[in-house]
């Protein structure tokens, strides 16, 4: 384990490289309901690298873009079913786990990939690290960050453990649901994030979105629940995340430890908040101590974001590393 000194000075944007324009984009029908945006950015012969956003139902933004040296990687950023610019928008209609590995690969089979560097954080490593495992022949390597492996221990950490460094933020989520649906929050919410109906599901996303918000920096940041009250983004997230947390992501608990021999081979940096609450260091040491040929580096000062100023440091720093490595 590398423990890192604190690195707190300096907004986050400015330690990444300059924003950049994507020089090709697309969409891939994946079945008669879904279709997948994808887009690639920085050199169209460099080697290629493609980033996994969170949530699930995060989906891409344009500073996803900025942790590669855009002369060195091919940059594939994608939105996974049901996120993002892929429609329709926060569908939960056969978006499993195996789906989204499934999707992946055709993906890099549509851009004509041999293989490729994985760029995930948060549900990104779970995405990364199933993929990797499905996948192992065509993988260069991980940058894995806020490790979530979707076991129920972690699930019932984020609908109730967290309570214990936000209790306000855990007490108003609960509290959103009337006394009578409080004795079971996910399945509670669950139910109200899959109604058709916009004047249930929209409150009970942005409920969702501001506990998650509220808990992913170290310090608060006043605009943290504020980004995800975008009606379409919030949805997406809130319902899908809580789709996953119903199913415990179609994995078995455990599944992505026990692959890890699969991928032992690649090279990989695991970057870890120190006080990640929403995905707890306890997770990343279990996945680092299973894969102790992975560099695992804690950062002292941060929290669960990526725009977390040390997270952001210590991943661009490991892809620069990486880029030895490939």
């Amino acid at each position: 384990m590398v423990a890192t000194d604190a690195t707190r000075r300096g907004a986050p944007d400015a330690l990444l490289y300059p924003e950049i324009e994507p020089y090709a984009s697309g969409r891939i029908a994946l079945d008669a309901v879904h279709t997948m945006h994808w887009e690639c950015c920085g050199n169209p012969r460099g080697v290629p690298v493609v980033f996994l956003h969170g949530g699930p139902g995060g989906g891409s933004l344009p500073h996803h873009r900025r942790f590669y040296d855009p002369a060195f990687w091919n940059i594939v950023v994608y939105d996974q079913r049901g996120a993002g610019r892929s429609t329709p928008c926060a569908s939960v209609h056969a978006n499993t786990t195996q789906n989204l590995v499934a999707d992946l690969e055709r993906l890099r089979e549509a851009l004509r990939i041999d293989r490729w560097l994985a760029f995930g954080g948060s549900w990104g490593s779970t995405l990364a690290l199933a993929y990797a495992q499905a996948h192992p022949e065509r993988m260069l390597g991980l940058v894995l960050r806020g490790i979530f492996l979707a076991s129920r221990a972690e699930i019932d950490w984020f609908m109730h453990g967290m309570r214990t460094i936000f209790p306000e933020a855990w007490r108003a989520f609960a509290e959103f649901l009337p006394p009578e649906e409080r004795g079971d929050l996910l399945a509670s919410y669950y139910r109200r994030l899959t109604d058709p109906d916009p004047a249930i599901h929209l409150p009970a996303a942005h409920s969702w979105d501001r506990y998650e918000g509220a808990c992913s920096t170290l310090l608060p940041q006043p605009d943290a629940a504020a980004k995800f009250d975008a009606d379409a983004a919030g949805l997406a997230i809130a319902r899908i995340e809580a789709h996953y947390f119903v199913h415990e992501a179609w994995l078995r608990d455990g599944e992505l430890i026990a692959g890890v021999p699969r991928i032992r081979h690649l090279p990989c940096t695991i970057v870890q908040g120190r006080y990640d609450i929403v995905c707890p260091p306890v997770t990343a040491e279990r996945l680092a101590r299973a894969w102790p040929e992975a560099e695992y580096v804690v950062v002292p000062d941060a929290g669960h974001s990526v725009r977390e100023p040390g997270i952001t440091r210590e991943l661009l720093a490991a892809v620069r590393r990486m880029q030895a490595r490939v």
